[in-house]
């Protein structure tokens, strides 16, 4: 295991209301993010941080987020919100999804299931009732894939990049919505994510997920993040759990 020698790494982190998912609690991709970020910069070559959350992440609430090299943990309390670990990257060899040009990307989102039965349509990055949000429109492809554009603003980059922590929350629901969500309504359980590049604000993107399988209450998917020159940006793979949408709302 490649870790990087370094102190822990302690922060308060406080989910603002514009980061939702449900109504009541943070955005899971959005959350992921700032644990897995964290905790990336312990590691060492071939090794990938994965994310799982623990319960609903609150609201404008502050939480203890405290990472080294050998994991990370958010706090709400006493309350384990969500843990990371360091993980093989080999985990992600088939998480790259094959990419389809920015025009493929923007027909799909016409027909983004979202817009008419959204189970939490305040969701940071594809609800439709968050203006605030990414306002991403993962439409179906027809073949297990999800596909769609995403042009990331100004307010979300550090300098002249997209912070990293957007980028873990573009990979969540391009996945998502690649499985049947209207009729197996889901939230993020799990991310394992790699950030091989973050783009410049405004860099016209595409973000695609696909359909891996199920298992019970368990959905897993991966989703790639490309630039506008078809490089991989981001890869992911994620563990959905079927819930009943009252009870995040």
């Amino acid at each position: 295991m490649a870790l990087r020698s370094g102190a822990m790494s302690e922060q308060v982190v406080r989910v603002g209301r514009r980061f939702q998912g449900p109504a009541q609690s943070g955005n899971g991709g959005y959350v992921a993010g700032r644990v897995g970020t964290v905790l990336a910069e312990q590691l060492g070559d071939g090794m990938v941080a994965q994310v799982t959350l623990r319960m609903p992440p609150p609201l404008e609430r502050d939480l203890a987020l405290a990472a080294d090299g050998s994991g990370a943990q958010l706090l709400s309390g006493e309350d384990v919100v969500a843990v990371g670990k360091p993980v093989e990257a080999e985990f992600l060899a088939d998480a790259t999804i094959d990419p389809v040009s920015p025009e493929e990307a923007r027909a799909a989102e016409a027909s983004y299931r979202g817009l008419k039965n959204h189970p939490f349509p305040t969701c940071f990055v594809c609800g439709p009732a968050n203006s605030a949000g990414l306002q991403l429109k993962p439409g179906p492809l027809g073949d297990g894939r999800t596909a769609c554009t995403w042009r990331p603003t100004a307010d979300l980059a550090t300098g002249d990049l997209v912070d990293a922590v957007f980028l873990w929350a573009a990979l969540d629901c391009p996945g998502g919505w690649a499985i049947d969500l209207e009729g197996r309504p889901s939230v993020l359980g799990q991310i394992t994510a790699c950030i091989d590049a973050r783009p410049p604000a405004g860099e016209a993107c595409v973000a695609l997920g696909r359909y891996l399988g199920e298992d019970g209450r368990k959905t897993f998917t991966a989703t790639t993040l490309y630039d506008a020159d078809g490089r991989v940006l981001a890869r992911a793979r994620q563990t959905w759990i079927t819930v009943d949408p009252a009870l995040f709302n």
